[in-house]
């Protein structure tokens, strides 16, 4: 059981506090690229407790600064744009990307003042669609070279969703994999070609028989969980009969992103940041091992229930998730349609904007979910130590993790760990960029 010292270790994420201080030494999904691909190409963001102005000047650099001006204090995400960078609208001070000071006009003439001006500034990458940013100390980690980050990008997509509650429990729904027989169930089948781009509406790897039948009829899996060196693998596995065993391997990647199978080719990575303490994002990058990713159709279909600019959801506890009572009665076990985020926002927002972990009585299922809390802990206990914690990986160094094998099969009950690596194998050879 989780006492409520720890649980607050593990959730207050602001300025100063444990957590946040671990969390900060990652690089932070902050936006998605596309969103500023506008006129005005500049964005106020709030992420670990901080407010900051995101923005891009006409060389397609990226700036991220302390939200207020260093003069006094006015808010920057209101400047005015130019071309090398962005001026503050109360006095007319002037930042490039890196946050030097170039102009100052409201001083004398031949004032030197700004030379001596800086904003304090983070830098900012792009990978397959998502803008990162560092906001710790030091030198930037490297990046990973996991399939999402080397996939071509017409194999991956990128989208994001907000949902009104801590980023922990959030991150926490990918690490329970016995909810998907529940949470995600169907009462009836349909067409995998018609749902294209959505999870749990396909097959699994070499088979015919729909993953929605799967959860439905064999909802008892057997879960094994074990420490990796990017953080933690899961097997769900799911006997179908005596010859045959389905299975979904998952991932953690510490210290916050799961890696998931969407369908046989493709999978999701996603990354769970925290806005403030009981508000966060999450962002996902969908990697092909296929064909190209129809980025067009999962846009559209995402937008429906998450839609821009906030990327805030239609449903809410405001107005219970659309539930639908006669929906619940014949078509799905929630009731509240057909769209999986929905359902794992309800379940995540629904425990409360900060969950009470002390009251809770965990099942031999949450095996996963206790590893991951004794990650966190030893990763905050290791930080505030000075030492460097889980998958801060050396800027200086090429990264050597790749992957992770993430799949979603039917092979043979006797050598299934066999089959899942040789499954991957297989289909890597198939890609025409993952070989």
């Amino acid at each position: 059981m989780i006492s409520q010292e720890q649980n607050d270790l593990m959730t207050r994420v602001g300025p100063g506090t444990p957590a946040g201080g671990l969390l900060r030494n990652y690089w932070q999904p902050i936006a998605l690229a596309d969103e500023l691909e506008g006129s005005r190409p500049v964005l106020a963001r709030t992420i670990l407790g901080e407010s900051f102005v995101l923005f891009k000047d006409k060389n397609n650099k990226f700036g991220l600064l302390d939200r207020h001006c260093p003069h006094r204090g006015a808010d920057l995400a209101y400047g005015r744009l130019e071309p090398d960078g962005l001026r503050c609208s109360f006095h007319g001070w002037k930042f490039g990307a890196s946050g030097k000071c170039i102009e100052t006009p409201a001083e004398p003439e031949g004032s030197r003042l700004c030379e001596h001006i800086k904003a304090v500034s983070y830098p900012v990458i792009e990978r397959s669609g998502i803008l990162f940013a560092y906001l710790g100390e030091g030198a930037a980690p490297a990046f990973p070279h996991f399939d999402c980050f080397v996939a071509p990008d017409e194999y991956t997509f990128a989208f994001k969703g907000y949902w009104d509650c801590n980023w922990l429990q959030a991150l926490e729904v990918g690490i329970d994999p016995a909810h998907a027989s529940w949470l995600h169930k169907y009462f009836e089948d349909e067409d995998p070609a018609a749902n294209y781009g959505r999870q749990f509406r396909g097959t699994p790897a070499d088979s015919g028989l729909p993953i929605t039948k799967v959860l439905r009829e064999h909802d008892r899996p057997e879960i094994r969980v074990e420490r990796t060196g990017y953080g933690m693998r899961l097997q769900t596995l799911r006997r179908i009969s005596d010859a045959q065993t389905h299975v979904r391997v998952t991932n953690i990647l510490f210290p916050q992103a799961f890696v998931i199978p969407m369908n046989a080719e493709m999978t999701i990575t996603q990354f769970h940041v925290p806005v403030d303490d009981t508000g966060c994002y999450w962002y996902s990058i969908f990697t092909s091992f296929g064909g190209p990713v129809d980025k067009d159709t999962m846009r559209n279909q995402r937008l429906k229930t998450y839609p821009a600019p906030d990327y805030k959801p239609v449903f809410s506890r405001e107005n219970s998730w659309g539930f639908s009572a006669d929906e619940q009665k014949s078509k799905t076990f929630t009731g509240m349609g057909f769209d999986i985020n929905i359902h794992d926002q309800f379940a995540c927002e629904s425990q409360g904007r900060i969950q009470d972990r002390s009251r809770e009585n965990l099942g031999t299922t949450d095996k996963g979910i206790v590893l991951y809390r004794r990650i966190l802990l030893d990763a905050i206990k290791k930080n505030e130590a000075g030492e460097k914690p889980l998958m801060v990986l050396d800027a200086s160094k090429a990264p050597d993790f790749k992957g992770p094998i993430t799949i979603d099969g039917i092979g043979p009950t006797d050598g299934m760990d066999q089959y899942w690596k040789e499954s991957d194998a297989r289909r890597r050879k198939q890609s025409k960029w993952a070989a």
